[in-house]
């Protein structure tokens, strides 16, 4: 089955897809009491730019932890990409050591996925399809 969350980095300097590039997915804290933030998964861009499945930091697969909650219920992400060091490595100066962006996810629903346009002084994104 494929991942409830996705993603696709574009550089805008280059207009080219920012391959090789590190991102985390991790949830955020919902209900303390009940335990359930912490969970992280880890990724790199492929050569299209784009994160299609995530690999978990511990034994739960993103899927696994979607199970634990609600049918409707708001779930708190974030995807953090290593940007600093992607646009190092390319000899170009960032202006963000990372960038991160926090979503909700409602259990049930289509997949979601998080376009991000950077560059080394902005980015935006929204919420695609």
């Amino acid at each position: 089955m494929a991942s409830p969350i996705t993603c696709h980095v574009l550089n805008t300097l280059s207009g080219t897809p920012a391959n090789n590039l590190k991102a985390t997915l991790t949830l955020l804290p919902t209900d303390p009491a009940l335990g359930k933030s912490g969970e992280s998964f880890a990724a790199t861009t492929n050569e299209d730019g784009r994160v299609k499945e995530w690999e978990a930091s511990s034994g739960n697969t993103l899927l696994e932890v979607m199970e634990q909650f609600a049918a409707g219920e708001r779930i708190p992400w974030s995807i953090k990409f290593a940007i600093g060091p992607w646009y190092e490595e390319r000899g170009v100066e960032s202006f963000w050591p990372e960038i991160e962006v926090k979503f909700y996810v409602k259990k049930g629903e289509r997949h979601y996925h998080v376009p991000v346009l950077v560059g080394p002084w902005t980015y935006t994104t929204y919420r695609g399809s």
